[in-house]
């Protein structure tokens, strides 16, 4: 079976990361329970008629892709594959108002056919005129991890050799308020840099896209190897850390092989535990976290998964991420683990290459 890399990577967060050429220099340091992704000039990659009738989880998207495949030096490329936990809720929102607000009459259908989960993958196909194999994964907070599965798959027995994949989810004004009321967002504004110290209930929730493409044939710019993906619905904390050694002895690895642990800590008190249930058994080796800087969303796992590519490629742990500070001369080997309220576990291997 071939082997998949990471060929060029693009993201679209609550922090300056638009902008490739630098690594989280730059930090915004938020006070809120909402974390709004910065925009870029959406008029530099879509003409401005068009973004008027997008809704922000689409221009994210669509942005994000172009900047991916940029950066590959494709023209285009034989799959897309996103993931998406919410879909475009700010259309889905419009929709359902303008029914209570007619009286479920003369209903216009734009809002309707944008709020569906799969238009961000449509309309990037659109926009790269690319008539491939288009798929997009609902799967809650594993919807990245099985867009990632699914292009490994695919790579692997060579069916296709450049996929596009990426996940991306956008905040609702509507939905946002009810994750409020039912405690998954936090009560009160957190200063994002002391988010961990916060031993509250809910996460600070956030929004974005965050795009890749893999392939099976390595480039002189290529990030990393992805080595393994596996996922987990339901998953025990006093089992983790076994699983955890399980997933790495498939792979002939240990707790010591890993140079890099990557946690999706969330503030949330209920259930940061997992966390750091796993990090004990990691002790000596570098921790970071990313959830402070992007927010919590479904497809939150996809900024980690840029940072991991980020620290692989460029030999540089930025201060803002660390958990915990070791001397680690070289990043060769990178562990992600993710969990959301306890269920949609997931750990993703990545290797130098």
């Amino acid at each position: 079976m071939k082997t998949v890399y990471i060929n060029s990577i693009a993201s679209i967060s609550a922090q300056k990361t638009f902008d490739n050429t630098s690594f989280l220099d730059a930090i915004e340091d938020y006070e809120a329970n909402v974390l709004p992704a910065i925009d870029p000039n959406y008029k530099d990659y879509i003409p401005p008629a068009a973004a008027r009738r997008m809704a922000k989880g689409i221009k994210m998207g669509v942005v994000a892709s172009k900047l991916a495949v940029q950066e590959s030096g494709l023209d285009n490329v034989d799959a897309i594959i996103t993931g998406t936990g919410m879909g475009c809720v700010r259309d889905s929102e419009k929709f359902v108002s303008a029914i209570i607000d007619n009286n479920e009459q003369y209903l216009t259908p734009t809002s309707f056919i944008q709020s569906t989960h799969n238009t961000v993958g449509g309309q990037i196909a659109l926009e790269l005129q690319c008539k491939g194999y288009n798929f997009t994964y609902v799967h809650a907070s594993t919807s990245f991890e099985s867009t990632l599965i699914d292009a490994k798959l695919q790579l692997e027995l060579n069916e296709e050799k450049n996929i596009l994949i990426g996940g991306v989810d956008e905040l609702g004004d509507h939905t946002t308020e009810i994750q409020k009321i039912v405690h998954l967002i936090k009560q009160e504004a957190v200063k994002t840099s002391q988010l961990l110290a916060s031993k509250t209930k809910g996460a600070v929730f956030g929004e974005g896209a965050n795009f890749f493409v893999l392939s099976n044939e390595k480039q002189a710019s290529s990030y990393a190897e992805v080595v393994a993906i596996k996922t987990y619905n339901t998953l025990a904390e006093t089992e983790l850390l076994q699983e955890a050694s399980r997933f790495l002895q498939e792979y002939n690895l240990n707790t010591e092989d890993i140079d890099l642990l990557v946690l999706g800590n969330n503030g949330d008190v209920d259930f940061d535990a997992f966390y750091s249930t796993l990090s004990e058994g990691f002790q000596n080796t570098q921790q970071a976290y990313y959830k402070h800087l992007c927010g919590e969303f479904n497809t939150a796992s996809s900024f980690g998964f840029w940072l991991a590519s980020k620290v692989l490629k460029t030999q540089t742990l930025p201060e803002v991420v660390k958990l915990n500070n070791k001397a680690i001369t070289s990043f060769k080997t990178v562990l992600l683990y993710n969990q959301y309220r306890g269920e949609n576990h997931s750990f993703t291997l990545l290797k130098q290459c």
